[in-house]
């Protein structure tokens, strides 16, 4: 059979590397696809980038559109990013009945729903495995390897650079600036690094994972999200005290009032294998009503490690491109007419465990004070540490574990013990997850 035509948009790092690992396996690749997978047409702003790249005989453009729009090519696989021009070229290249495979997890995230059912129209298929944790296939272990299950929740270090901040502080006592710094000197943050320290790129990923676990539509909105920029690293030493690790973790969960959707901070059981993941590194962890607990772990970034999810589905698409499009997997794992409406959880309605570490004067009665206020909320106490004050200073850290309580309850007790005269800053609080 003919090689597949390939329309390759973006030739930069995921680009790059898609065109070096093609290139270099194409005999293994061209086997496991039951024919040979080429770039023929490829488009990027900076065309020396190409010869960088060895590209040879690849058709080049400046002009994206080109791609989409030439009728040789059957697949566009799409890694320029963003969420504007990316979806307008995606949108066309679907009217033009060309296959999709993208690693845009922002695209699929704020329009995936919008572009599924454009693609169910045309026939075609949208294929995005890349668009979360790099090179771990979680999406086709979830989507196919888990089908048989009732999916209960899922966890995920779905951002290597939080990842990487945090375990720097755990490890050499670091500052949060400080680690940050130095992720952005190593490339693992960006100039302006708000997505990945915010959550809002674990926010995409995150409300990808929900909807193909639960078979929902894609709610980014509905996604709580909560950076790591307030955690210090004194909250990482008492976390440590008292047998927790601290990771940004996306988790996304069933329960009778609906689905938890957030992404935060959060104290782990430093036993579980996920709270061992460190680094750059990402996992995921999904746990079925069957199969029990499933992790899953890898690169969550780079260039051939993201190469490797895009060219599995280029493989993926190859070996479809002749099937019924009514027996395909797929897009979010159930059939889109079997898609439920189960309500998002607003955070407040959640139930999680608690980290609380507050500043207190050293006069008697705080505590009684701050117990009071808790037990007014039905908020129990798990564990506790109060350091003694320094020589001098009149002030110290009260540390708290609660028990599992509604954010809205938490809420309102933390409103209260802040407006104490012997508070003196703000309180601290972390979510907790066993994840058992």
């Amino acid at each position: 059979m003919d090689p597949v035509k390939v329309g390759l948009l973006g030739l930069g790092t995921v680009g790059g590397g898609t065109a070096i690992v093609l290139k270099r396996n194409a005999e293994e690749i061209a086997r496991r696809a039951g024919r040979g997978i080429v770039i023929d047409y490829a488009a990027n702003l900076d065309l020396s980038r190409a010869e960088e790249l060895g590209l040879g005989n690849v058709r080049l453009t400046q002009d994206a559109f080109d791609v989409v729009n030439d009728p040789d090519i059957q697949i566009v696989v799409e890694l320029i990013g963003g969420y504007t021009v990316a979806r307008d070229l995606v949108l066309q290249a679907i009217n033009n009945g060309k296959h999709i495979v993208t690693a845009n997890k922002a695209l699929i995230a704020l329009h995936g729903n919008e572009i599924f059912a454009a693609a169910q129209a045309k026939g075609v298929m949208v294929a995005f495995e890349a668009a979360v944790a790099g090179g771990i296939p979680v999406i086709k272990a979830i989507r196919e390897g888990l089908s048989a299950n009732r999916i209960e929740w899922l966890a995920g270090i779905i951002n290597g650079t939080g990842n990487f901040i945090l375990t720097e502080m755990r490890d050499k006592g670091r500052a949060f600036a400080d680690v940050l710094a130095e992720a952005q000197a190593l490339g693992y943050a960006e100039a302006d690094p708000t997505f990945d320290v915010e959550g809002i790129d674990a926010g995409h990923k995150l409300t990808i994972l929900s909807s193909i676990a639960f078979g929902i539509p894609l709610q980014f909105k509905q996604t709580y999200t909560e950076g790591i920029t307030q955690i210090s690293a004194e909250d990482v030493t008492y976390a440590t005290e008292l047998g927790y690790r601290i990771k940004h973790l996306g988790i996304a969960r069933r329960t009778a009032a609906g689905i938890e959707q957030r992404v935060h901070p959060t104290l782990i059981p430093e036993r579980r294998l996920i709270a061992n993941v460190d680094g750059v590194m990402n996992a995921v962890l999904v746990k079925g009503d069957a199969v029990g607990a499933t992790l899953y772990y890898g690169a969550g970034a780079g260039a051939e490690p993201t190469a490797s999810a895009v060219i599995a589905d280029l493989v993926d698409v190859t070996r479809a491109l002749t099937a019924d499009p009514e027996n395909r997997v797929p897009h979010l794992a159930f059939q889109p007419s079997q898609l439920a409406d189960t309500a998002i959880l607003p955070i407040e309605e959640v139930e999680t465990a608690f980290y609380l570490r507050m500043c207190a004067l050293d006069r008697p009665g705080v505590l009684a004070d701050v117990t009071r206020i808790l037990g007014d909320r039905q908020i129990s106490i798990e564990a506790f540490i109060q350091k003694e004050p320094t020589s001098g200073v009149d002030k110290v850290d009260i540390i708290m574990l609660t028990q599992r309580v509604r954010e809205g309850n938490m809420n309102a007790a933390l409103a209260a013990i802040e407006a104490l005269d012997t508070i003196c800053s703000s309180v601290t609080r972390i979510r907790v997850e066993t994840l058992g």
